[in-house]
């Protein structure tokens, strides 16, 4: 089996759509109103789905955390230190939620969080001293 890509679950396409596409710079791959909207970033496929299309789909229900959660991040990675500090004061001006502000780690990764519209937390970050 091959990773084409991964998707989540949400609440409200259009704001997440807006997110994605305006925020963090996906491409988005179709119609916005679309029952599974196909994004793209860096050869990535992501994947939104609607909760209750989803559930209709399946005729089962599922649970889904609320606020700020933990179950997954995605990572994004930027050249150097000096883009992580860029970037996150970029996309938290542009709506995504502070988590964490840029601090370099021990093991030698300068990264911060911020969450999406709906909680889910999405890191920056880079292995890249300078810039």
């Amino acid at each position: 089996m091959k990773l084409d890509g991964f998707g989540i679950l949400v609440k409200d396409m259009a704001v997440m759509v807006r997110f994605y596409r305006d925020v963090l710079g996906f491409d988005i791959k179709e119609s916005e109103d679309a029952m599974n909207v196909l994004l793209e970033k860096d050869g990535t496929l992501f994947m939104l789905y609607r909760r209750k299309d989803l559930e209709t789909m399946t005729g089962a229900s599922f649970s889904y955390a609320e606020g700020i959660n933990g179950h997954y991040e995605i990572a994004l990675s930027v050249p150097c230190y000096a883009e992580v500090d860029k970037a996150f004061a970029a996309v938290t001006a542009a709506g995504a939620k502070p988590v964490l502000e840029p601090v370099t780690e021990p093991w030698g990764q300068r990264t911060c969080y911020v969450a999406d519209p709906e909680g889910n937390l999405v890191e920056i970050g880079s292995f890249v001293k300078g810039g």
